[in-house]
């Protein structure tokens, strides 16, 4: 991932709508995995709508400081195999 938090926002704005995998620090030792679309980017934000078997959407929203500081991590589908 890039070093600055405007070159990270411009990385994400080319990707939106692509499939993505965040995995997040949850606590000292959890880490929660989710699948997801990368829906939107705002200046300090981005959304990502995650997948569900029940049918049902949910969206969760992590800042581009959680990518600099490595508190969650991101792999586009092509990236994951």
């Amino acid at each position: 991932m890039p070093n600055s938090i405007v070159e990270i926002k411009k990385k994400l704005d080319d990707r939106i709508g692509e499939h993505v995998l965040v995995k997040a620090q949850a606590g000292r030792k959890r880490i929660t995995t989710h699948h997801g679309i990368l829906s939107k980017t705002y200046p300090a934000v981005f959304i990502v709508h995650l997948n569900d078997d029940k049918g049902m959407l949910d969206r969760v929203s992590y800042s581009y400081t959680d990518l600099l500081t490595r508190n969650i991590s991101i792999a586009f589908d092509e990236e994951a195999e």
